[in-house]
């Protein structure tokens, strides 16, 4: 790995694995302690239609993905703040007609020959400097503004009803959270890909949440597992010439089912201990 270095595409690469993975830890511990990675999927797919619109108007992809993106996440949660019953459908269907209409909108526009399939595993070996910037630029942003309402994040994560005694303004909060994962996935969306994009975002966050006890702690393990598998699928997928995205996904992958066998495991372990202990105390009595 060290000498793959010495090329810039690896280390543009690399740093960009390093910076989504620092951004979708953050904001996937949020994402997964509030029960939002379904709509947070719908938001990432949405993001279809955004890239598609900014195709056919020929304007810049990060303006048409972000304003495309943030309107489907803006309505999504509105939907779920007043019908939580229909709310999965509701985003299923946001989902799909996103995606309809960004591929609907690629093939009417005139010139453009574009590979759907490089937005959903994303071009990590080919990100350019200026990319880099606007991540950078964007992704501190982001950590300022959840650093900023830390503790009212925390509070309506853990305790809705606490939260809004408290005074804790949990709707607007709500929006704010919603906006961020429209605007954080279409930030990395091209880069990494859509499918990248969403393991990133719940894969570590899921797996830190059984091993911290706290929502600080749970992002920053998030954080070095993220960076554990972007490092480590790109070695591998230099060493073996592998696509580097499906490699990192693969490798979190491997992650969380041994996470789901160490468990099961412990449960089993500690459940021989339990049934130990009560022979123990049957034949004493």
């Amino acid at each position: 790995m060290i000498e793959a270095l010495q090329f810039e595409f690896m280390r543009n690469a690399l740093i960009a694995g390093m910076l989504t993975s620092i951004i979708c830890g953050v904001i996937g511990t949020l994402i997964v302690v509030n029960r939002l990675v379904f709509l947070s999927g719908g938001v990432a797919h949405s993001a279809y239609g955004g890239i598609g619109l900014a195709f056919f108007l020929k304007i810049p992809y990060m303006l048409g993905a972000v304003g495309f993106s943030f309107l489907a996440a803006m309505l999504m949660a509105a939907v779920t703040m007043k019908s939580k019953q229909r709310a999965d459908t509701i985003i299923g269907v946001i989902w799909a007609v996103g995606m309809a209409i960004g591929i609907l909108l690629i093939d009417m526009s005139p010139g453009y020959n574009v590979d759907l399939m490089s937005y959903l595993f994303g071009s990590i070996l080919s990100v350019p400097f200026s990319d880099l910037v606007t991540m950078s630029i964007a992704g501190s942003l982001i950590l300022l503004l959840v650093l900023y309402f830390f503790q009212d994040l925390m509070v309506m994560s853990y305790d809705e009803e606490f939260a809004k005694v408290r005074g804790v303004p949990v709707k607007r909060l709500y929006y704010m959270l919603i906006g961020i994962v429209a605007i954080t996935v279409v930030m990395v969306v091209q880069v990494v890909g859509l499918i990248l994009v969403i393991a990133l975002l719940t894969i570590p966050p899921y797996i830190a949440e059984k091993y911290t006890k706290s929502l600080l702690q749970m992002m920053m393990l998030s954080c070095c597992l993220g960076l554990i598998f972007t490092i480590g699928g790109l070695w591998v997928s230099y060493t073996f010439d592998m696509t580097s995205g499906a490699v990192i996904i693969f490798l979190a992958g491997i992650a969380f089912f041994l996470s789901l066998l160490i468990d099961k495991l412990l449960h089993m372990h500690s459940r021989r201990l339990l049934f130990w202990e009560h022979q123990k105390e049957d034949r004493r009595g």
